[in-house]
């Protein structure tokens, strides 16, 4: 998005060991030939938090070799040894060891071999800049066990306390390093750095949506593929990160419409060099591209299973906090997990980890995450608009890739994402007690509508709740919204609350984790409640076999509901 500026980022040759480093930049290299305006600074010394790093035994001749082997076409590395005058043994040695001369020249080729490294990767080529000396200068333990501190570290410590003096400056030379920090890279970051900078975006609103009719049956991942689709037409720049396929999640339009970039074009398969579809087969690669284009002010869409969310969510997690602190508005990190549990029963357990949403349920609390759980396609589509239109938030949308049941109008789909939750059924009339569903999912009301029949016809009052943003939910002080830099406080009102799930029962139900229906337990005034949700996974032949081995199934949900209400009638 910035091809004029230069990228550095540092890394430790600790997690160098950790072979997908390098292998993410090379699958972004084939992807993006053509970008190089990034520079990795590798800080080679040997060691990792607390042991020797995997790489410490590589010559100076292999390590190029394998930065060589990932794409880098230019690998600049400057050895401490080579300078060293103090005779100090091993491969890494100390510069600050070194006599003035020989420091200052140590130091004249890093500040060479950096500006050399960076004009490499602005012109075109794959550059890393790698500084080959001992960890410790200034830490009060050389080598390993300098990552923490521990309630004994303090500056009386003789080991600290040599650090500290072995590597005090004169009032000069600290003038010297604040004038050095305040020219580096050409001023304050406030005026030079991009992530301080709100940056201009082609028009995302109103994006097309297809109106369903109640009891129709449509596919809900697919109706957000067209949205995804159009999006990306609009903006060029707009990239979607899919390591499992969009084909399996039944959302093909958006490969169809947008392309897999990938250097052999392949119409059978949508590839092509300029396509905006990543597909890197790796969900760490997925969220980090993703998350960072959104950090950086761009537009992303992350798909994955949720079975496999979980290798890249961290990432997001982290970005999500940093959205929440920046000094400027960007667009949300959006993703959208398919395929749930229920949807794979016959891949077994392998594809049923519905656990990742009670990951991402845990943090809605901190203020600017939002789990969103469409009832249906018309829903789904409410639920996209709402994501892409939003800034500094994390929102992920848990939906199906099959056909399912129509239940709302767009109207009450918009509602329902807007303000978090929305009646899908309500009895007309009854003498008897009313019980409540509140639900999370899509495929899961097809027991609580079978439930429904059953406890109507023995005479009581049944509502269905569509749970559909259950951050909206919760009370003001259960979030810690105020502390976002854009501040989202908007939560259900009591009123509306308690129209919608007051009842002589309640029954949460979800068909992955639990924890979204929280907001709901914790508000809720009804005498009596009860919780169905996933337990664990199984290799099975359908959804509704899946279901019942995790107890989801209308007689259960039925019996727990007379167990509740039907003594009075008894």
């Amino acid at each position: 998005m910035n091809r004029d500026k230069l990228f550095p980022c540092t890394i430790g040759d600790g997690g160098l060991g950790e072979p997908y480093i390098l292998s993410a930049f090379k699958h972004f290299h084939t992807s993006y030939p053509d970008v190089t305006n990034f520079l990795p600074v590798l800080v080679w010394n040997g060691f990792s938090q607390e042991h020797h790093s995997m790489v410490s035994l590589m010559s100076n001749a292999q390590m190029r070799d394998y930065w060589k082997a990932h794409d880098f076409g230019n690998v600049v590395l400057i050895d401490a040894k080579d300078f060293d005058d103090a005779g100090q043994e091993g491969a890494y040695v100390d510069s600050t060891l070194f006599s003035d001369a020989a420091r200052t020249a140590f130091t004249r080729a890093v500040l060479e071999g950096a500006q050399a490294a960076a004009n490499s990767a602005m012109s075109g080529t794959m550059s890393v800049l790698i500084i080959k000396q001992i960890k410790g200068s200034g830490i009060h333990i050389h080598g390993a066990k300098s990552h923490n501190l521990y309630p004994g570290d303090t500056v009386q410590k003789p080991a600290i306390a040599a650090a500290l003096e072995k590597g005090a400056l004169t009032p000069a030379a600290w003038e010297l390093v604040r004038t050095t920090m305040q020219r580096a890279g050409g001023g304050s970051a406030s005026r030079t750095v991009v992530t301080e900078f709100e940056r201009a975006l082609p028009d995302a609103s109103n994006l097309p949506r297809q109106d369903f009719a109640v009891g129709d049956k449509a596919v809900p991942a697919t109706a957000m593929g067209h949205m995804v689709a159009e999006l990306g037409k609009r903006d060029p720049l707009f990239v979607v990160t899919n390591a499992d396929g969009n084909e399996a999640s039944n959302m093909k339009i958006i490969n169809d419409v947008l392309k897999i970039r990938h250097p052999t074009v392949d119409p059978l398969y949508n590839q092509s060099p300029t396509g905006q579809v990543y597909e890197p087969l790796n969900e760490d690669a997925c969220a980090g591209f993703a998350a960072a284009l959104a950090l950086f002010g761009g537009r992303s869409l992350w798909l994955s299973y949720e079975s496999f969310a979980i290798n890249g969510w961290p990432i997001v997690q982290t970005v999500g906090q940093a959205m929440a602190e920046l000094r400027r508005k960007t667009p949300a990190v959006v993703t959208m997990f398919t395929a749930g549990a229920l949807e794979q029963g016959r891949n077994g357990w392998t594809h049923q980890r519905p656990e990742i949403e009670n990951y991402i349920g845990g943090q809605m609390r901190n203020g600017n995450v939002y789990l969103l759980y469409p009832a249906d396609a018309n829903m789904i589509q409410a639920a996209y608009g709402w994501a892409v239109e939003q800034v500094n938030k994390n929102i992920s949308i848990i939906a199906s890739k099959s056909p399912l049941t129509v239940y709302t109008t767009p109207s009450q789909a918009n509602a329902a994402i807007e303000q978090g939750a929305v009646t899908l059924y309500e009895s007309r009339d009854s003498s008897w007690e009313t019980i409540v569903f509140a639900v999370t999912g899509d495929m899961i009301y097809q027991p609580v509508f079978e439930a429904k029949d059953k406890l109507e016809a023995a005479g009581y009052r049944v509502r269905i709740v569509c749970v559909a943003n259950p951050r909206r939910l919760y009370r003001a002080a259960d979030v810690a919204w105020q502390h976002s830099s854009e501040a989202d406080g908007a939560f259900m009102s009591d009123t509306d609350f308690h129209g919608l799930f007051d009842g002589d029962a309640l029954i949460g139900v979800s068909g992955g984790g639990t924890i979204a229906l929280e907001s709901v337990l914790l508000r809720s005034r009804a005498p009596k409640r009860d919780l169905f949700g996933w337990q664990r996974g199984e290799t099975t032949a359908s959804a509704n076999e899946l279901m019942a081995y995790n107890g989801i199934t209308a007689d259960n949900l039925t019996a727990c509901a007379l167990g509740m209400v039907g003594e009075a009638h008894e």
